[in-house]
């Protein structure tokens, strides 16, 4: 099977997700074209692809499923018996229903989700967890991967859907109940604003927070130039306690192929 052109395609809001994808695509020939479905103005963005296009799908997994904003846009991108990779990024606890969800949605807009990875990178809210991930461990085994994928792609004259765990319908997700805030050290930028995924940050008055439009993706947060936007402290400090309990035991990345 001969590949023309590759694309990534990835939702990443404090960028664990991109750097993944990246690390996947190494070793490839050629160096994907990025598409970042991450801003709220991409929410219209529509692509078609061919057979002899390669997409990346990159993705986080919050709560077990895909970011909502994400399924938005990805359900507008088209394929014809294109070839794709899927890429779900979990933070150490699990990744449930994501790389079913996202298999689901490339296959019924004409992808073939012929290879998978659910990869680790470094809790997004729980810093402590799976912190310095990924690490040369997961660089050296996720560009392995993407040799094996890539020799596959160009031997076989035909693909096939590959097999990924989860359940139908896919498990609730309700949201996090911890929201960033602004502090009085917030100047009104409005940097904040304009980079929420979820447009829920008003430009005019970028210090609050719609907490019923936010999905807690830590993009504020990360893109802050004076470090302002920031959770709850105390309930983090609570939450991130347990969580370190529970999920802090080292979880290797999955490869299906």
């Amino acid at each position: 099977m001969e590949i023309r052109n590759v694309t990534s395609i990835f939702f990443s809001p404090t960028g664990s997700t991109r750097r993944l994808v990246s690390m996947l695509s190494k070793t490839f020939p050629s160096k994907p074209r990025e598409v970042d479905i991450t801003p709220y103005t991409q929410r219209g963005l529509s692509m078609d692809f061919g057979p002899d296009d390669l997409v990346l799908f990159g993705v986080p997994v919050y709560g077990g499923r895909i970011p909502s904003p994400a399924v938005q846009t990805l359900r507008r991108m088209q394929g014809s018996r294109t070839p794709a990779v899927l890429v779900a990024a979990y933070g150490n606890r699990e990744y449930d229903d994501a790389l079913l969800e996202l298999a689901d949605i490339a296959a019924a807009n004409g992808f073939i989700p012929f290879a998978a990875a659910a990869l680790i990178a470094e809790h997004s809210i729980m810093h402590s967890v799976a912190a310095g991930r990924p690490d040369a461990q997961d660089a050296k085994k996720i560009e392995a991967f993407g040799t094996q994928l890539w020799k596959k792609l160009s031997t076989s004259e035909a693909l096939s859907p590959v097999s990924v765990k989860g359940t139908r319908p896919y498990k609730e997700f309700g949201g996090v109940p911890m929201k960033p805030k602004a502090g009085r050290s917030c100047t009104g930028c409005g940097i904040c604003a304009a980079l929420c995924p979820a447009h829920a940050i008003p430009a005019n008055v970028p210090s609050c927070t719609d907490k019923d439009a936010c999905i807690s993706c830590m993009r504020c947060i990360k893109v802050c130039p004076v470090h302002a936007r920031r959770l709850n402290p105390l309930m983090l400090r609570t939450a991130e306690s347990a969580f370190y309990q529970k999920h802090n035991a080292r979880r290797e990345p999955e490869f299906i192929l």
